[in-house]
């Protein structure tokens, strides 16, 4: 019933007697089709549980019932006594006991104590004697018909989860797809397939076009599709596009910051608008599965929004400063120049549009140079946001190679600035080129990779456990910087989690990114699995393999890679971070937890850290000691969301300050002073003004 998501929500999440309404009316679409199968029908919460039932008139025998109760062992006894004998309402009952080590059991039993001792809990309230028995098992039909108000008032709906209380230009929420209600997933193929066609991108430049070659773009997922092609840069284009950056970045500067946020909120309604096509585009020339598409599309939509709402409070009025009377001083942000923003492959539209949109809320024209993998998704990205009102001198397309575009980008002295996604190498490059420039010092923010590591104790659930390291590992074909690399798990339960990991992984599906069934798509490009292809044979000399998931004949036409998990005796192993579906599995003993941290942060990265506990202060040690950006408990490490998980990393992991985090505009903007001595035009008018 949890699956269907479109009878649930969001009355699950306000009232109790929604909920269980919901479950009533689910329960009634169930048992017309049961088919000969009984329904089983658990009663934690009763009240109006038994309130379609009727017990038979005196003499007569019930009906037959196509639905069974279910109570726990040891509660709720009483209550079917009045329901399965069949003088009654002849309802079986089905008594049911948790069996297993105390592992398995002590968690199972404090959940079902956390239920049964909640507010609206039946068996919370039946001990009240100030609550009458009408009361206590009315319908909840009735008890939601007489809300005022079928949204609970405390509780906000999904698009405005952002809202602060009285806050009325915060940010709107962006609008995900069901994926599981079979209507929307039909309107959604249709939208995509009308989407799809032969896409072509070129250098946005006012002024110029390239002369260079077009550059055809494939499917990774089958490379004899056509997805489209692509026109590089050349470097007359190049220099053409610094010129336009710093002769049209001081009219935008000067654009009321209100006015660049409306833009950038008008962008993130067309993007919201045309999700199906952004998803398209993802899918064929990226490789992204439907879930992370729609990821993706949100994620941008996020950024867009978000940095707008941050950008009004920013840069709108100078902040006054308190001084000495007969003096005023204020603060005030500016853009710093022409930024040049260098997005990776692997979010081609979330981080290609999260950098941009940061550097035009801070008042900054931008270059943009998406990675040569995912030009498509750039060019209309651009494109969207210029329909949007933001100029085209303002926001530039530079599509090509590193050699041509990046380099001859990062060591021209009109750059203010870089906002750099991708390797921790190539982020040292862009460093010594903008120091090695004969101009102002250059501002370089960059996120890079990290080997990122899970660490398990044994308190942690392994059920759970796997389940979070599956997605973490293996989600976007590990193609994220944030992708769990190494999983410490404690050698207690060492045994059990590394079976359970391999069972998991045997019911992977790796095939057509565009297919819902599918687990894991494609990696990137024939680079991208070369690399991962050589790391695999090295552990397969090296270490144990735990499983290699099956690869179908489907997969013979694209850049496929089957995910793997290896055991390692240790992280010395591992010199440098696997782009890809490949886990590393270490045990450790209980006594040398600190020495799991020490390794790992004795890898200069710092990016991302998972951990599994059911100890506070395990969890307390853990994170205090650890040094990376975005440490995550007891859920996978993934998916960090704009404002609600700031992501960046430290150390080789990047340079801060943190995407989708408050902080991050500022990186982007100059501070300027503005201090007036007031009494200069004849007196102290504040003085002047006081009462005695």
């Amino acid at each position: 019933m949890l699956l269907a998501g479109d009878a649930f929500y969001p009355m699950f999440a306000t009232h109790n007697a929604h909920t269980i309404a919901a479950i009533h009316h689910m329960a009634s679409r169930l048992l017309p089709s049961a088919a000969g199968r009984p329904a089983a029908t658990g009663s934690a919460d009763v009240p109006g549980g038994e309130s379609s039932l009727q017990a038979p008139a005196p003499g007569a025998r019930a009906a037959k019932p196509q639905y069974e109760f279910q109570r726990l062992h040891g509660m709720g006894k009483d209550l079917y006594d009045e329901v399965v004998p069949a003088d009654r309402l002849g309802v079986p009952c089905r008594v049911y006991a948790p069996v297993g080590s105390h592992e398995d059991l002590l968690p199972y039993l404090v959940r079902r104590l956390l239920e049964n001792g909640a507010n609206t809990s039946f068996v919370n309230k039946i001990t009240d004697p100030d609550l009458s028995p009408v009361d206590l098992v009315a319908d909840p039909i009735h008890v939601v018909a007489a809300f005022d108000s079928i949204p609970h008032p405390r509780i906000p709906q999904p698009v405005d989860v952002y809202r602060a209380a009285g806050d009325a230009d915060a940010r709107t929420n962006s609008m995900g797809i069901n994926l599981a209600n079979d209507q929307e997933l039909a309107a959604l193929a249709a939208q995509m397939n009308a989407a799809i066609k032969p896409w072509r991108a070129t250098p946005l430049v006012p002024g110029a076009s390239s002369s260079a070659a077009p550059v055809a773009v494939t499917s990774p997922a089958d490379r004899s599709r056509h997805v489209g092609e692509w026109l590089p840069a050349d470097a007359a284009t190049v220099e053409r596009a610094l010129t336009n950056a710093e002769s049209a970045q001081g009219d935008w500067d000067r654009l009321p910051a209100a006015s660049r946020a409306a833009i950038l909120e008008h962008a993130a309604d067309l993007l919201q608008q045309r999700m199906p096509e952004f998803m398209a585009m993802c899918t064929l020339e990226a490789g992204k599965t439907l879930p992370d598409g729609v990821a993706e599309v949100r994620e941008a939509i996020d950024f867009l929004r978000y940095y707008a709402h941050q950008g009004r409070r920013l840069f709108g009025q100078p902040e006054a400063l308190p001084g000495p009377t007969g003096e005023s001083n204020q603060l005030s942000l500016h853009g710093r120049g022409a930024f040049v923003c260098i997005s990776p492959w692997n979010f081609p539209l979330a981080i290609f549009i999260g950098q941009v949109a940061a550097a035009l809320m801070a008042g900054n024209s931008v270059l943009a140079k998406p990675a040569e993998q995912t030009t498509l998704v750039g060019f209309a990205a651009v494109k969207l946001l210029h329909e949007a009102g933001v100029p085209e001198a303002v926001l530039q397309y530079l599509p090509g190679d590193g050699a041509t575009v990046g380099a001859a980008l990062t060591r021209d002295p009109r750059v203010a600035g870089v906002a750099f996604t991708g390797s921790t190498e190539t982020a040292r490059a862009i460093n010594r080129a903008l120091a090695a420039r004969d101009a102002a010092i250059g501002i370089l923010i960059a996120e890079t990779g990290g080997q990122n590591a899970l660490i398990a104790d044994s308190s942690a659930l392994p059920e759970q456990l796997v389940k979070d390291a599956m997605t973490a590992a293996f989600g976007s074909a590990g193609q994220r910087c944030s992708a769990a690399r190494v999983l410490f798990v404690q050698r207690d339960i060492a045994d059990k989690v590394i079976d359970m990991l391999g069972g998991a992984m045997d019911e992977l599906q790796v095939g057509d990114p565009a297919l819902l069934s599918t687990d894991v798509g494609p990696v990137i490009d024939e680079d991208a699995r070369g690399i991962l292809v050589a790391h695999a044979e090295r552990m397969q000399a090296e270490a144990r393999l735990i499983r290699e998931v099956k690869l179908d004949a489907d997969c013979a036409q694209g850049i496929f890679f089957a995910p793997r998990a290896f055991e390692l005796p240790s992280l010395d192993l591992l010199q440098r971070e696997v782009f890809g579906p490949i886990l590393h599995v270490i045990r450790y003993d209980a006594d040398k937890l600190d020495a799991v941290i020490d390794a790992i942060n004795a890898t200069g990265y710092g990016l991302t850290l998972g951990i599994h506990s059911r100890i506070d202060e395990t969890v307390a040690h853990i994170s205090r000691r650890v040094k990376v950006g975005n440490c995550y408990v007891n859920r996978n490490q993934i998916g960090a969301v704009v404002g609600v998980q700031p992501f960046g990393g430290e150390g080789l992991s990047g340079t801060g300050p943190k995407a989708g985090g408050p902080h991050y505009l500022l990186r982007f903007a100059s501070e300027r002073t503005l201090t007036i001595n007031t009494t200069a035009a004849g007196g102290n008018a504040s003085l002047l003004t006081l009462e005695d």
